[in-house]
C-alpha cells in the first residue's frame, strides 16, 4: 500500500483541527475518505498515548471538571431496542481542565454515570503530584467518585446551578437552554476557597470543542459512525490544544505554561508521533 507523504498528512490534520469532517477534508485535500479515516485513527492513537504517557505528577492547584455531550451514530432516542447495546447513541466527554495553565491533563468518553464518574476521577487522582482544590457542578456521581479517588487529600466544592423553566412550547424551547437563575456553592470535602469555586473555564473549554470539532456541533449530521473514530478526533483535538495552539490570554500554549513543553509545536511535530 502507498504511504501518504508527511506534507499530505499535515493538510489532512490542518482540516481536521480546524473542525472539517472527513468527507470535507477529502474534498478539500484530493485525498481518499478512507485514507483521511485511517490516518486519524492510526494519528488519535498515538496522541492519546503521548498525552497519557506525558500527563504524569503534574503540579495543578486548582481544577474545574464537566461533561459535553454529543452521540455517536444516532442519538439515543432513535436508536432501536436491540441496538441499545451497539456503542451508538448519547457519548459523555468528561473533561477536567486546570484553569490557571488552561492545561487538559485528563478526559474520558463514556456514558454520563457511575461508573463513568469513577473511571474519570481515579485516572485524574493518578496524574497529580499534590493536593488539589477540585469544583464540579451538582452531578451526584462526583461525591462518590471523587472521595473513592481523591479520599480526604483534596479540597471538593461543587457549584450548583439553578435553573428556571424554559421558553414553554415556544419554537426557540428547541434551540435555546432554560434560564439560569443564580448558582449556590457547596462545600463537600476539605477547605476549598470559595473565590475560586468556578466551572466557567471548563464550560469554556466545552464551547472550544464545539468549535473546533465538526462531531460535537449542535444539530449536525457530521456526527461520528463509531466510537472509535470519536475517540481519536477528541485526542486530536486536545493535542493540538494542549501542544500547539497559543492560548490568547497565556500567549504561550497550555502545556508550555505547565511546564511540560519549552516550545510551540508544529503540526509536523504532532504528525512525527506517528513514526
Amino acid at each position: 500500500m502507498n504511504k501518504i507523504s508527511s506534507s499530505d498528512r499535515v493538510r489532512i490534520v490542518a482540516c481536521l483541527i480546524e473542525g472539517n469532517s472527513i468527507r470535507s477534508t477529502s474534498r478539500m485535500t484530493g485525498i481518499a475518505r478512507n485514507t483521511v479515516d485511517k490516518l486519524l485513527c492510526d494519528l488519535g492513537r498515538a496522541c492519546s498515548e503521548y498525552q497519557d504517557k506525558t500527563f504524569r505528577n503534574l503540579s495543578c492547584k486548582r481544577l474545574q471538571c464537566d461533561e459535553i455531550w454529543s452521540f455517536v451514530g444516532a442519538k439515543e432516542c432513535n436508536i432501536p431496542k436491540e441496538e441499545k447495546q451497539t456503542g451508538r447513541g448519547d457519548v459523555w466527554t468528561w473533561i477536567a481542565i486546570d484553569p490557571e495553565t488552561k492545561l487538559v491533563p485528563c478526559w474520558f468518553v463514556g456514558n454520563r454515570d457511575a461508573e463513568a464518574a469513577y473511571h474519570f476521577m481515579h485516572d485524574l487522582a493518578g496524574r497529580l503530584a499534590n493536593r488539589v482544590q477540585m469544583t464540579t457542578d451538582g452531578f451526584r456521581p462526583y461525591l462518590r467518585a471523587v472521595e473513592d479517588a481523591f479520599g480526604t487529600e483534596i479540597d471538593f466544592a461543587q457549584l450548583v446551578k439553578i435553573y428556571g423553566k424554559s421558553y414553554n412550547n415556544t419554537p426557540e424551547a428547541r434551540y435555546s437552554p432554560a434560564q439560569c437563575m443564580g448558582a449556590r456553592k457547596a462545600k463537600i470535602l476539605g477547605k476549598p476557597d470559595y473565590a475560586h469555586v468556578s466551572t466557567s473555564i471548563c464550560e469554556r473549554q466545552n464551547l472550544t470543542m464545539r468549535m473546533s470539532m465538526r462531531r460535537f456541533t449542535r444539530l449536525t449530521n457530521a456526527f461520528s459512525k463509531k466510537i472509535e473514530n470519536h475517540e481519536h478526533a477528541i485526542a486530536l483535538h486536545y493535542m493540538n490544544y494542549n501542544f500547539c495552539r497559543i492560548h490568547s490570554s497565556l500567549r504561550v500554549t497550555p502545556a508550555m505554561e505547565a511546564g511540560i513543553s519549552q516550545k510551540v509545536w508544529e503540526l509536523e511535530d504532532v504528525v512525527a508521533l506517528l513514526d
